[in-house]
This record gives C-alpha cells, structure tokens and sequence, in this order.
C-alpha cells in the first residue's frame, strides 16, 4: 500500500507519508476535485508536478477518510478550507508528506538525498553552525540543516525568512533519527524551536510542532 508511515508524532500532530507508485491515470482517478481544481492541476506542464498534487491530495484523503480542499495564501501556504486544522506539505521524487494538527502551527519537510548538496551549502548554513568533518556523514548533516530549514520557513509563514541570515540550527551530531534545536530571527520572531528528523529510504523528514 503506498501509505507508508502514518504517525501521531507529537500531541496532536500526524504525519502521514505516501510513496508514489501509481501512473497520472490511476492516481487520478482516485482524486475527487473540487470546482476549479482539475484546471489548476493542468496549469502544471511538468508531469512530475501533476503527479505530485495528485499525490497530496490522495494521501490527504486517506489521512482524513475524506476529500479535503487546499487553498493557498499569497505566500503559497496551505490551508484547509472551512477547517481550523493546521497542515503542513512536502515531496520530493517519489514521497509525499503531510504533517496536520488541530492545535499548533506547523512545518515540515521531506527530501531525497542526492550527493551534491555541499555545493550550494553557502546559500543555507552560516558561520554559527556546526557541519561534521566526517566524509561519510556530511552529505547527510547539511540535509538535516536544509530541511530543518525549510521547516522552519514554513511554520513561520514564509515571511521574511533568509535561510542563511534568520535560521541557526544549534550544533548537533547526525544520527538516524533525533532532535534538534533551531532559531529563528527577524521582525516577525525571535523564537527557539524544537525539531525532530528521521530518515526513510534514502529519505530525510524533519518536522517541527508548535
């Protein structure tokens, strides 16, 4: 079955994990598309993007056991319309996540793991945060920094966030799975976050809740 994780992870907070395994058709027909939604699936060009929208909102039919519509702000974050519930989205190549809670606000973010990520590290990690020598995990330790990131962009709203300027993720080790700590500093917060991380596949998920 392609949902392949499904977890309360936090409180109230689920996050949920589709592996994409379907072709455009079957996917789509598993869709049910609210009024306008199938012209904004085809203002995508890229096949891949179509799949990736389908995938979201089959995976969030399953989570909710119901059709859900997502609606977006100018900063292109989600929300669930004539709802209250909080969600957070993510894919990258085949996966498709979704963290959702009733309570608190959200970020999330899932990414394959591919070995050039060092190269654009500049644009992302400042001076103030640790990267490991170790040859073997530094791909992977600059991954977790740029999803935790990503995370942290997303719950707090998109909103005057640089990756490099605003975020400083706190020295930690790599692990398989974890914690760590993340701020995040400009006009809108000066706040300390908790984010969890996890691997699955040759996959990273990092999360935060609050």
């Amino acid at each position: 079955m392609p949902l392949i994780y499904n977890q309360v992870v936090y409180d109230d907070c689920q996050l949920a994990i589709w592996e994409i395994t379907e072709s455009f058709e079957q996917m789509h027909d598993k869709v049910h598309f609210f009024q306008g939604e199938e012209e904004s699936l085809y203002n995508y060009k890229s096949s891949v993007r179509q799949l990736e929208w389908l995938s979201v909102r089959r995976l969030l039919r399953e989570v909710k056991g119901e059709p859900t519509r997502i609606i977006y702000n100018e900063q292109r974050k989600p929300f669930l319309l004539n709802s209250d519930q909080h969600i957070s989205i993510s894919h990258s190549r085949n996966l498709t996540a979704v963290l959702l809670s009733d309570t608190k606000k959200l970020g999330l973010d899932l990414e394959y793991m591919v070995q050039n990520i060092e190269k654009v590290a500049h644009k992302f990690l400042n001076s103030d945060e640790y990267i490991i020598d170790s040859r073997k995990k530094r791909n992977y330790h600059m991954y977790i920094h740029w999803c935790a990131k990503e995370a942290l962009y997303k719950l707090c709203d998109k909103q005057d966030i640089n990756f490099r300027k605003n975020i400083t993720i706190e020295p930690f080790d790599p692990d398989d799975c974890g914690e760590i700590m993340g701020w995040v500093d400009n006009k809108f917060w000066h706040d300390k976050f908790l984010l969890r991380y996890f691997t699955i596949k040759n996959y990273i998920v990092v999360y935060c809740c609050k």
